[in-house]
């Protein structure tokens, strides 16, 4: 089952799933609502003729003042806290899927569309309006009960390497799609790996992906997050789609 979910990483993205946004379902953005509050009168107490309640008061404000002051600076730098958590690049905006439970930042005027989901497996892709060969995409599928972490494929090392060699048919004769390693590294609880594969007579793909392993309560699933495009491309959509994949997180 792993396997499968392996070859999901170089599939190009299928017309099928080009589906327009607007879908039902497909687009969850957080909408923000504020709501003014009337500010509530301090009741006063009245003069007893002697000067108390204007003392009262006065003693009242001494003491406020400090918890006030206090109030407004935990309020800014919880403000700063809360606007870091948030830091959408720009030109970016946040995909938010409720259902599996993870978001992704993605460039602002690409378009979103689905695959039909079974219980198993389900993907969504993220692309450009304009027709181009570079893409974002999110497959989910489900695992045995032996995988209960990531590292039940082994160390992020053995499993780029088992991944891109099983790629790899440049020995063939003649030669196949060569696959080439570029990187990898564990972060996060996520595995991220970078490589190229080039069919002869074809561009160079680079692809960049994070795998993460979740449970949606009654068994673990796999999500691989793949973002590619070809060399001819790079300069317009390569960070675009490095920045995408990085972002990913589980929620």
């Amino acid at each position: 089952m792993a396997s499968s979910a392996w070859s999901l990483y170089y599939h190009y993205i299928p017309p099928c799933l080009k589906k327009r946004a607007g879908g039902e379902g497909l687009l969850h953005f957080p909408v923000a609502n504020y709501k003014t509050q009337q500010q509530k009168q301090e009741e006063i107490k009245e003069d007893d003729g002697h000067g108390h309640a204007a003392s009262t008061r006065r003693r009242q404000f001494m003491l406020q003042a400090p918890v006030t002051a206090f109030s407004f600076s935990q309020l800014v730098k919880s403000s700063a806290l809360a606007a870091a958590e948030i830091d959408v690049p720009q030109d970016f905006r946040v995909y938010n899927d409720e259902v599996n439970r993870y978001k992704i930042f993605i460039p602002q005027d690409w378009q979103v569309g689905a695959g039909e989901p079974n219980s198993f497996k389900s993907i969504t892709a993220f692309y450009p309006e304009e027709a181009a060969n570079s893409n974002v995409s999110v497959a989910i599928s489900g695992l045995g009960p032996d995988f209960t972490r990531m590292e039940s494929f082994g160390k992020v090392e053995a499993f780029a390497d088992t991944l891109v060699s099983g790629l790899d048919r440049s020995w063939q004769r003649p030669p196949g799609v060569a696959a080439k390693l570029i990187d990898c590294k564990a972060s996060n609880g996520l595995y991220y790996i970078e490589y190229t594969l080039q069919n002869p007579g074809e561009s160079r793909r680079h692809l960049f992906s994070a795998i993460g392993m979740a449970s949606n309560g009654w068994y673990n699933r796999l999500y691989t997050v793949t973002g590619q495009y070809v060399e001819e491309e790079a300069e317009k959509y390569g960070s675009r789609i490095e920045k995408a994949v990085s972002s990913f997180r589980f929620t």
